[in-house]
Parts: C-alpha cells; structure tokens; sequence
C-alpha cells in the first residue's frame, strides 16, 4: 500500500453503505471480553475511519498508533481477526484483503457477542475512546 494511513496497524475494510459505519460502530460495542460475575463487556475492536478509508483495529493497537506501550498480543490479534471475520460473514463490511491462512485467529468462545436485546442488561466498557486526548 502506497500511503499506508493506518501504518500496518487493524485491518482495513470497506463498508458496503451510506449507514454502514455506523452500524459497525455499535455492533462493536457488543462485541468482547466478558467479566460474567460482573456482567461487564470489555469492547476489543473499534472501527476507525482516516482520510477517507476504514479499519477495524483492536484497542492495544490504537494505543500503538498513540505512541503509546502496548502489549498486543497473538490472542488479541486472533480475537480481531475473528471480529473481522463475523463482521464480514454478517455483510456488515468487506475485508481490503482477506486474512491469510497464518494469521491467528480466535475461537468463538473467546468472545462474548451480545444481542441487541441483551445490550441493557451488561455494562459496555471501552478501554480506547477515539478521538479523546489524554
């Protein structure tokens, strides 16, 4: 990629409409790490959007594009391909370029995916809030 904007960091994507940022957007909130005696949900990946192009990126990589330490592991990583690969089997978005066979990924026990109806009964928690400077 010529003008790498997201610097190697997420995958990118394309999305197929006018509303499909969005929809991402929450759909990514209900999606995670689960704390069950809590019932809290830790979001693992949110969608970011630079001059013009979109990626899905776990939130140890946005601390990585801040400057910032991180220990982005293989199991996060294989935890955002699997996220990648939902998003896309559900036609909410389209992979630039498909996952390669060695690229990790997660089992689907790995991540909790609240429905839309359950979303009220878990406290949501975001560990990267785009755009927020600290």
């Amino acid at each position: 990629m010529e003008d790498d904007v997201f610097r190697g960091i997420g995958v990118e994507i394309d999305l197929p409409g006018d509303d499909s940022f969005l929809k991402v957007k929450e759909t990514l909130t209900r999606m995670g790490v689960s704390s069950k005696k809590d019932r809290k949900l830790y979001q693992s990946c949110h969608i970011l959007h630079k001059r013009g192009r979109y990626a899905i990126v776990h939130f140890k990589e946005l601390f990585m594009l801040d400057g910032k330490t991180s220990d982005f592991s293989d199991d996060d990583k294989g935890r955002r391909n699997t996220i990648v690969n939902l998003l896309e089997e559900w036609g909410l978005i389209a992979a630039v370029s498909q996952l390669r066979v060695e690229d990790p990924v997660a089992p689907i026990s790995q991540i909790k995916i609240l429905s839309f109806r359950e979303k009220s009964d878990w406290e949501l928690v975001t560990k990267y809030t785009i755009g927020k400077r600290t």
